[in-house]
């Protein structure tokens, strides 16, 4: 723990900024830090029972700010929230929970929260974490208060999970539920929502298809091209294809291309590294066909008992990689010898049926090629900084979990005996 504090604030990767200064060009060297934590978050909630909730949870996502090399959004998901104690019951900490982005600067090693942009519908009220109603991206759950009592569907709500930051300042957002992908503007209101029922304001879809997503594995990483023409969806987990029992054994996620100006899209199949993981937790773009994604297992590395043993990120090309979108827009996609593309399993399935996934190759292991201990069990956010340096974020769950019997409980890390908080880590890669 002694190494862990003490590699906080070592300073090791370098990028260079411009300013401007009487006409001229200046360059002045960024430093990041190995590790940034949030700065003293402020208590959210307090249940009962006295377990506390922190206002963090930003990191679901990370963009980097484009005018200044100090400035991170990072995003919340749904709120606090736990597994009831009756099937397919779902426990909301604060229900009235506004789903945010958060902007943080780095300041003196620690991360420092600027503004909170609360996400809101195209009428401009607030938007809250409840899940939709049926034929518009339910899934499946029932959602309850702190009190038992039930909490109506809600066709604005949004477990946001991905996020990119457009030239213009505004923000798309994918999530776990619909799949919806929302445009923001720079305050957070609601440009367009699209998802594959057209149910969303402007009414345009993705495919039909990703209305199977498995519920929350929904559309948990968002890219967008640098070029600021295409957004990139990576589906978290292999999708319930036609059904759950037929994919339990599958590895074959699906990753959506979105061209924002005329809404064609494209479909890629893609290999999760082995079927035990929790999935892919975010993409992010190196060029046009180029992009980084995190795949993970759900254990907390340097713990003692039952350590982490899989967080990778690997450098995908889309290049060869074969097209599996399904002209037709069913319900269940393109199906190949009777057989969705979920259904064929895996490299052999696939081909067997002439489908080429998306090329794969790890650029770095968060178990072993950090500076210290990577202590948490979720990292959700990818970004890459000039210089080729990789930004990664932790979703700490608002510093509480599941309890396992209805309720909440303090969320410590085992390498750390500390609540888990949002962090930021950079690292050099090669690219």
């Amino acid at each position: 723990m002694k190494k862990t504090l003490l590699s906080l604030f070592a300073f090791t990767a370098v990028v260079v900024t411009a300013c401007k200064k009487d006409h001229k060009i200046i360059t002045d060297p960024i430093t990041y830090p190995d590790i940034a934590e949030a700065a003293d978050p402020a208590v959210l909630m307090t249940t009962a029972d006295g377990v506390k909730a922190y206002n963090g949870g930003f990191g679901s996502a990370v963009a980097p700010d484009h005018k200044d090399p100090n400035v991170f959004y990072l995003l919340t998901d749904r709120g606090p929230n736990a597994a009831g104690s009756v099937t397919d019951a779902i426990i909301f900490g604060k229900a009235d929970f506004t789903p945010q982005i958060g902007k943080f600067r780095l300041k003196d090693g620690k991360l420092v929260l600027e503004q909170t942009i609360m996400l809101k519908n195209a009428a401009g009220a607030l938007l809250n974490g409840l899940p939709n109603p049926a034929g518009e991206g339910a899934t499946g759950e029932i959602a309850y208060d702190l009190t038992g009592k039930v909490l109506a569907p809600n066709a604005d709500g949004i477990d946001s999970e991905g996020m990119v930051l457009a030239a213009d300042g505004s923000f798309w957002i994918s999530d776990e539920y619909g799949p919806h992908i929302v445009h923001f503007d720079a305050t957070g209101r609601t440009i367009e929502r699209i998802n594959p029922f057209g149910t969303g304001t402007g009414g345009r879809k993705i495919p039909l298809v990703f209305a199977k997503r498995k519920p929350n594995r929904g559309m948990e990483g968002l890219a967008i091209t640098p070029d600021g023409k295409t957004l990139v969806g990576m589906m978290q987990s292999p999708m319930l294809n036609p059904t759950k029992a037929a994919v339990s054994n599958s590895v074959v996620l699906r990753i959506l291309t979105f061209d924002i100006a005329s809404g064609a899209t494209k479909q890629y199949a893609y290999l999760m590294d082995n079927v035990s993981l929790t999935g892919v937790s975010d993409i992010v773009a190196v060029n046009a066909t180029t992009f980084l994604t995190v795949e993970r297992d759900g254990l907390y590395g340097g713990d003692s008992t039952n350590p982490a043993t899989f967080k990778k990120v690997f450098k995908i090309s889309l290049d060869g990689a074969t097209d599996i979108s399904d002209p037709a827009n069913g319900a269940t996609g393109k199906l190949y010898g009777g057989k969705t593309v979920e259904e064929l399993n895996n490299q052999a399935g696939l081909q067997t049926a002439g489908i080429t996934p998306v090329s794969k190759t790890v650029v770095l292991d968060l178990l072993k090629d950090l500076p210290s201990i990577y202590p948490h069990d979720k990292a959700e956010g990818l970004a890459i900084l000039p210089g080729n340096i990789l930004v990664i974020s932790n979703d700490d769950d608002f510093g509480i979990l599941d309890n396992g019997k209805g309720g909440f409980a303090a969320k410590i890390l085992p390498a750390t005996k500390s609540v888990d908080h949002n962090r930021l880590y950079f690292k050099k890669i090669n690219l």
